[in-house]
């Protein structure tokens, strides 16, 4: 039985004569336009008598007629079955619009080739809203591409690299093709890398929306600029994460300027301290000379104010030999020994060094040291010096009657030393600026006695020396502080080897001293106390002096002074050596210049060895009481 059609046919032939919105039309094998509905129409311009019959290349511009394209329309629809395309087309007055096209070829139920349903929808809206948009985009990217103050680059969701700038080039010194599929974690210093910073950075900005970040960055020549950063989370429509935006802005210059300026308030307290730190010693000292000057010879008070100029003294040289190191840190010649060293036994000395401060304060002393040695490379030395800043630190910064606990154990392939106090703590924005030259975490006020501000700088510097690091911990205000030192062991072979054995003592022997010093108070002491071990001195104030009686005195040993008014030191040490005449003569530079160019200078101009004031007694005697080739090499500084 047939099956009766639901719909009438002619409603169809309605259908497609009445739609405006499409140009439904039908040609014959040829190519040429058979039917023609109200969309075409209204699409295209033509009424039916003015198009029926005509080919349909009518609606291709002229370069797509001169190609054949119609013609390889109807020849790909002919072979596939359908054809679709978007591309101009041409309307009767000749402008052009945007067209979807789809082309499906007619047959009979045998495959004979009726001819071409066509469909053409005018899209030129959605173009020109595309075009406008593309060109917006490029607009867009020639903007950031084109900008050199800001490094702009897009990152996928894992990280990746997949836009560049000429602001990211200039900045980071990457070219486009050497960075982009690389992980924008090239840089970050390696200790952000180890610490995961880069990866926090996306998984805050894919929590939050956006990260911002103030921090050293590494360029690609291995440098570093403080960058400012912002990263935003880029998600399309559906709201999946589709990447990241970044934008870096390098602040270098700002932060060398903010460091400048911390620097010069950091200088200026550090005057004010140390003007208060120098007049602390010469209050007594002078006093105590004032007293002495009205006692007589034999008085026995004269015992304790001796004791009191003697260490007054001491912390005077304290004080120089801080402003000393604070000299080395700055321009870098900080220098040491690398010999192995039992870092439990600098720690001891350490320990020898700081008791005095420690006792005055009361504290509880805990020490857990390990049993078996702690050999590094380096100098016993300065590691004394260094961890006897932490320990004084700990005493200074702790309220009488306190706990301090020092350990020293093995741990990883490093020897670690831990200082721990239950004093006033370290406020944690200030636990990296301690670090810092003269900075103490307190105004210049409450750091009454309390030094230059430079023992955890220098402290740091020597553990970087040592290949090692030094941290600092607090809880905050008043709940005590830890400083830990890590520094690498040694290795078995390496440690095995016994640092070199100190040169006996040689036997005191007398020697003629010439000395020759401006300062009349520094020449006199000096005398007296090389008088008192036994040696035979002559002294004049001026290098002119010091060359008339040199013929007639022949020294063993000229103490030299440098900076001295007429002939400085240096003519006078290169006369001297011109007045020789085979008798062997050791020059030695006795002066408060120690800069890298003085040292070099002193040993140009005839030096044998370069001390700096105020040279202490024993390093003198040693000096004087051996051999002529006892000593230091030329031209080192000895303090």
């Amino acid at each position: 039985m047939a099956i009766e059609p639901l719909i009438d046919p002619r409603l169809y032939q309605l259908l497609v004569e009445q739609v405006k919105d499409y140009a439904l039309f039908v040609l014959d094998p040829a190519g040429r336009i058979v039917s023609w509905n109200a969309g075409a129409q209204r699409i295209k311009g033509y009424a039916p008598e003015e198009i029926l019959g005509r080919h349909f290349s009518v609606f291709y511009p002229p370069e797509a007629v001169r190609r054949g394209w119609p013609e390889e329309e109807l020849r790909l629809a002919t072979r596939e079955g359908r054809f679709e395309d978007e591309g101009w087309r041409v309307r009767k007055d000749g402008t052009q619009f945007w067209a979807s096209v789809v082309i499906t070829a007619l047959r009979e139920e045998d495959g004979k080739l009726l001819g071409f349903a066509k469909i053409t929808r005018d899209l030129t809206e959605r173009k020109l809203h595309e075009e406008a948009l593309r060109q917006a985009e490029e607009r867009f990217r020639l903007l950031v591409e084109g900008v050199v103050d800001y490094a702009i680059y897009m990152l996928d969701p894992d990280g990746i690299i997949t836009s560049w700038n000429a602001g990211a080039e200039r900045i980071t010194g990457y070219p486009r093709d050497e960075v982009l599929g690389r992980h924008f974690s090239c840089f970050y210093p390696d200790e952000d890398i180890e610490a995961g910073r880069p990866w926090e950075e996306l998984a805050r900005a894919r929590r939050e929306g956006r990260a911002e970040d103030e921090s050293w960055r590494v360029r690609k020549d291995g440098g570093r600029f403080w960058g400012r950063v912002v990263v935003n989370a880029v998600h399309d429509a559906e709201g999946r994460l589709r990447g990241f935006a970044k934008v870096t802005q390098d602040l270098s210059e700002r932060r060398h300027l903010q460091d400048l300026e911390k620097a010069a308030r950091n200088v200026n307290e550090f005057i004010a301290t140390l003007a208060h730190e120098l007049r602390n010693p010469l209050a007594p000292i002078r006093s105590a000379v004032e007293v002495m000057s009205k006692l007589a010879p034999g008085d026995p008070a004269h015992a304790p104010l001796r004791e009191t100029i003697d260490r007054q003294s001491g912390q005077l040289a304290r004080i120089v030999d801080d402003m000393i190191d604070i000299s080395r840190i700055t321009r870098g010649g900080l220098s040491m020994s690398h010999v192995p060293v039992d870092l439990a036994e600098a720690l001891r000395r350490a320990l020898e060094t700081a008791a005095p401060l420690i006792e005055a304060g009361r504290h509880r002393l805990e020490v857990d040291l390990a049993p078996e040695p702690l050999m590094v490379e380096g100098d016993v030395y300065r590691l004394t010096q260094l961890i006897a800043n932490l320990l004084n630190n700990a005493a200074r910064y702790t309220p009488p009657g306190g706990s301090i606990r020092v350990s020293a154990r093995r741990e990883h392939g490093s020897a670690l030393v831990k200082v721990r106090d239950d004093g006033r703590g370290i406020d944690p924005d200030l636990l990296e600026r301690i670090f810092d030259m003269f900075v103490q975490g307190r105004s210049p006020i409450e750091r009454v006695g309390s030094g230059l501000g430079v023992g955890l700088a220098l402290a740091r510097r020597i553990a970087e020396l040592h290949r090692g690091s030094l941290t600092g911990h607090s809880d905050g205000e008043n709940r005590g502080a830890e400083f830990t030192l890590r520094i690498p062991l040694l290795a078995a072979g390496r440690a095995a080897q016994s640092p070199p054995a100190q040169a006996a003592a040689a036997a005191v022997v007398p020697k003629r001293v010439l000395i020759v010093d401006d300062n009349v108070d520094a020449a006199t002491t000096l005398e007296l106390l090389l008088r008192s071990l036994g040696h035979q001195t002559r002294t004049v104030h001026d290098g002119a002096q010091a060359l008339r009686v040199s013929p007639e005195f022949r020294p063993d040993i000229v103490l030299l002074d440098i900076g001295m008014p007429g002939l400085n030191g240096y003519e006078v040490a290169r006369r001297l050596r011109a007045l020789e005449r085979g008798r062997p003569l050791r020059i030695v530079a006795v002066t408060g210049w120690d800069q890298e160019s003085d040292r070099m200078r002193a040993h140009e101009s005839g030096f044998d060895l370069h001390l700096v004031k105020p040279v202490d007694p024993e390093i003198l005697t040693r000096l004087l009481g051996g051999s002529e080739s006892d000593g230091e090499s030329n031209g080192r500084t000895v303090h």
